[in-house]
């Protein structure tokens, strides 16, 4: 079996008081998990057990509804877990900040229209900053969807993911999701996600 449940990789409460030490343990022990315990039973003896994640992502469509959600559920939650530090905030630098500045205009503008678009995101779903083509480019995609599938309009190499289901943010927040979007700025692990960059761009 090539697939592992991965380690949080910071304690409960290290993102308080933006994200609360009860959402993430709840979010990580029981939603996170889940995904991966359906996921690798609904792959449990096929050849799906020796293929990449990319690589049944870039035939979704043709394997069953339980591989595409919990194989979604348990890719996305591990991008979203890296994306956030305890020492995240501030702003990206380097190649990262160059192509955000060359694709949006300024990472505020980069940001306002993350922002927007998971504020306005209609239901569960996650946000998305990815490669496409060469290009930086924001998309959102509904439940546990994401670029890499073969099922998305926008397909590309995602290096930023943010959770918007309420179990996500609903213990804090409770409806106000603009106010979780707010208070995750300030754990955005750039230095993580620049390193996904480069990893991309290098490919």
């Amino acid at each position: 079996m090539p697939f592992s449940f991965p380690k949080l990789p910071y304690a409960y409460d290290a993102l308080e008081p933006f994200i609360d030490a009860k959402t993430v343990e709840i979010h990580y022990n029981r939603h996170h998990r889940t995904y991966f315990d359906k996921f690798t039973a609904a792959i449990d003896g096929t050849e799906l057990e020796t293929q990449s994640l990319h690589t049944i992502f870039a035939n979704v469509s043709s394997h069953s509804p339980a591989v595409r959600n919990h194989g979604g559920g348990f890719f996305n939650h591990n991008l979203y877990w890296q994306c956030m530090s305890p020492a995240g905030g501030s702003q990206p630098s380097g190649l990262l900040a160059e192509a955000i500045y060359c694709h949006f205009g300024s990472f505020e503008l980069f940001k306002n229209a993350f922002s927007n678009a998971a504020a306005n995101h209609f239901g569960s779903g996650f946000i998305w900053l990815s490669v496409i083509e060469g290009r930086l480019e924001i998309s959102t995609t509904n439940n546990q969807d994401n670029p890499l599938m073969d099922i998305v309009e926008k397909r590309g190499e995602p290096i930023l993911a943010l959770d918007v289901w309420e179990h996500a943010y609903y213990i804090c927040y409770q409806n106000k999701r603009p106010d979780y979007i707010n208070a995750w700025w300030n754990v955005v692990d750039w230095e993580q996600i620049s390193q996904h960059f480069l990893t991309i761009s290098q490919q």
